[in-house]
């Protein structure tokens, strides 16, 4: 049975692959055409989409959000009953509809027009209702589904949600959207952390700093080092930063001295150490 699983698993993952490798050839400038309607969009890109569609058209608004090109998507069935006032002029909408037929997408069709709002048509049949009217065509039409019974959506969602994240990621490069822009759309999470914490967030100030002259014994500037439990200690001439001495260093002295009592901190430690601006990022440190 195991082995049926991990063959089926295969099958499915191959002809996704298989679907979202003939998209990438497949591209013309109707993307061209789509990036360009967004690029130039003044107000926010609203993906419009019906069951798996729906879910797809979630994660794609939630992707243009997050690298630059406000988005959100709203749901058709909603959107019939007041949701429609979330589209304004200067928007854009994407439909998403394998079939092209979504009755619930086609009835919201003339108001959007009349709204002069432009419609990129994500489906997998040029000629379909959606197809003929939207004024860009997307084709994500698979050759068939990952499912054994063709039925359930598998390739045909897995290409969609690609398509999407071709233009975000296109339009991302486009208007270069730096990973700092990032990271203020993703403040709470791992990235947005990185990013926005810097050096003075989390260094050591004022007496927490183990710091000594040049000329201060080495036995010393060790008790120093023991004190503040850094493991290393910073040699100043009460302005500039002159050199440091760590741990490691300590062992290497052990090594090449018998007898350390004379020794000064300034004799062992490393000069034209690296240091950085308290305004720096902490992941550059």
């Amino acid at each position: 049975m195991s082995n049926s699983l991990i063959q089926s698993a295969k099958d499915v993952i191959l002809t996704e692959a298989q679907a979202v490798t003939k998209l990438a050839e497949s591209l013309d400038q109707s993307f061209v055409d789509a990036c360009q309607l967004i690029q130039n969009c003044t107000g926010k890109v609203i993906l419009i989409g019906m069951g798996k569609s729906g879910h797809i058209g979630n994660k794609i608004a939630a992707t243009f959000a997050s690298t630059g090109t406000p988005s959100f998507a709203v749901h058709p069935g909603e959107a019939g009953h007041g949701d429609l006032g979330m589209i304004t002029e200067g928007d854009v909408v994407i439909t998403i509809s394998y079939s092209g037929e979504s009755d619930e997408i086609m009835t919201l069709v003339p108001v959007i027009q009349r709204l002069g709002v432009p419609i990129i048509g994500m489906t997998g049949n040029a000629h379909s209702s959606i197809g003929e009217v939207c004024n860009v065509h997307l084709d994500v039409g698979v050759e068939k589904e990952a499912c054994p019974h063709n039925l359930a959506p598998t390739s045909s969602t897995t290409v969609a949600l690609a398509m999407g994240d071709a233009l975000a990621v296109s339009l991302l490069t486009e208007k270069g959207f730096s990973p700092d822009d990032f990271a203020r759309s993703h403040p709470s999470g791992a990235l947005g952390r990185r990013l926005l914490t810097f050096v003075k967030n989390i260094m050591k100030t004022g007496d927490d700093i183990p710091m000594v002259s040049a000329d201060t014994k080495l036995l010393d500037a060790l008790l120093v080092m023991s004190q503040k439990a850094l493991g290393m200690v910073l040699i100043t001439d009460g302005s500039a930063l002159k050199g440091i001495f760590t741990d490691g260093d300590l062992r290497r002295v052990l090594e090449e001295h018998s007898d350390i009592q004379a020794l000064t901190i300034g004799d062992v430690m490393t000069p034209n150490c690296k240091s950085i601006s308290a305004s720096k990022p902490a992941v550059v440190a």
